[in-house]
């Protein structure tokens, strides 16, 4: 008996940057032979009301909400025919929605804002409230015009401390392959300050951190090396804060892939630091 594969969800509202979501998802479900589930999230009922059953005329809220994901799934057809594609009003708030789909979801697609945000924010809450719990692989687009297409060829990955990392190890590793693209995996150290002792400056030597971040970059690639043998993959360790050396290497990516933190019995956003600034400033998906 064959396997469904599970479909890659994107979140539509309409908006310029989920219309940007649905072009990189119909790409991104093409590499991978997926399906695509275009998701729309609607409170209509609740602002407007049940419709007696003898009214002629469908509320607004409905009307603009079918409308939103027949565009969406046309735009979809249009850009990408072989793609099957699926869509779903669902009647709860956006975050929530985005989150019950992400149970049955090879990852989750949307835009770095929605309808009715203001246009200079970096990231909009329905992208950050998503982020930051969903139990599957989050992708925020954005970035720009030969980011959003491929064009660098290059899949960026940050590799912390495992077993954090793995997860977006594999990941990275798993869309450097379907692309074709180089992996380049950096892992960022820092030099502690100088201590004293007896009035002497102590001096543990530069090439020591290094070194220990080359050994933590080798033992966390060991096991997705041996799995994708064909995938180029580049090691780079780098001195600076880690949020600060993965936002100049995104910025001529295809793709910068962080790992979350997941603390058990923590509830609320545990994103870290580092993620929480990709999201929102990186120049690439």
């Amino acid at each position: 008996m064959a396997t469904m594969e599970l479909p890659l969800v994107v979140g539509v509202d309409g908006s310029d940057p989920s219309l940007a979501a649905v072009d990189w998802a119909v790409d991104e479900a093409g590499r991978h032979g997926l399906p695509l589930r275009l998701v729309h999230a609607s409170l209509w009922e609740r602002y407007e009301g049940r419709v007696p059953s003898f009214a002629r005329e469908r509320p607004p809220g409905e009307v603009l909400a079918q409308h939103i994901v027949a565009s969406a799934a046309e735009r979809a057809r249009q850009r990408g025919p072989g793609t099957e594609v699926s869509v779903d009003v669902l009647p709860d708030d956006p975050v929530s929605a985005l989150l019950a789909a992400g149970h049955e979801a090879w990852a989750l697609v949307m835009g770095s804002r929605g309808r009715g945000e203001l246009a200079g924010l970096l990231l909009g809450s329905v992208g950050l409230g998503v982020s930051a719990r969903a139990m599957c692989p989050v992708v925020v687009v954005r970035g720009g015009e030969r980011n959003l297409r491929g064009a660098y060829g290059r899949v960026v990955v940050g590799v912390g401390d495992l077993p954090h990392s793995l997860g977006a190890v594999r990941f990275a590793f798993r869309e450097a392959g379907a692309r074709g693209a180089i992996l380049h995996a950096v892992r960022a150290w820092r030099t502690p300050a100088p201590g004293h002792a007896a009035g002497r400056p102590t001096d543990d030597g530069t090439s020591a951190h290094e070194e220990r971040a080359s050994a933590g970059l080798a033992e966390a690639l060991t096991q997705a090396v041996q799995e994708h043998p064909d995938v180029d993959v580049r090691r780079t360790p780098v001195e600076g804060p880690a949020h600060k050396v993965l936002l100049e290497a995104a910025a001529d990516a295809d793709l910068v892939v962080v790992g979350a933190l997941r603390r058990h019995g923590h509830s609320g956003l545990q994103l870290g630091r580092v993620a929480h600034t990709l999201l929102h400033h990186a120049e690439c998906p």
